[in-house]
């Protein structure tokens, strides 16, 4: 089983919820709004590639648009193997919280 790190899983569940919209510019937003802190746009690169280059995730030019110049934006999308390895790390999580809850239940 591949673990995540926390950082990981955040940025595989942006990816999943922006969809076909996934970029740069939105993963930035959309972790930052799912985190309460201000990412900045170079920050969010280094944790994409290496989602990457573990193949957990993909990456693909888009066309260009004249709106960017004529530059094109780097789409990203989750693999298989991305899936998988969330859901192995949820389970994870959902098993060790069921233990924090008895624990506050029961306080010592």
């Amino acid at each position: 089983m591949r673990f995540l790190s926390s950082h990981d899983e955040i940025f595989l569940l942006a990816i999943i919820n922006l969809g076909d919209n996934a970029y740069g510019v939105t993963i930035r937003r959309e972790v930052s709004r799912a985190t309460g802190e201000e990412w900045s746009i170079g920050a969010i690169y280094d944790p994409l590639y290496r989602l990457e280059s573990k193949g957990l995730i993909h990456s693909f030019l888009a066309d260009s648009t004249p709106e960017r110049g004529g530059r094109s934006k780097r789409m990203y999308g989750i693999r298989p193997e991305g899936y998988k390895a969330l859901v192995a790390h949820k389970q994870v999580r959902d098993r060790l919280w069921r233990g924090v809850g008895r624990a506050v239940a029961e306080p010592k």
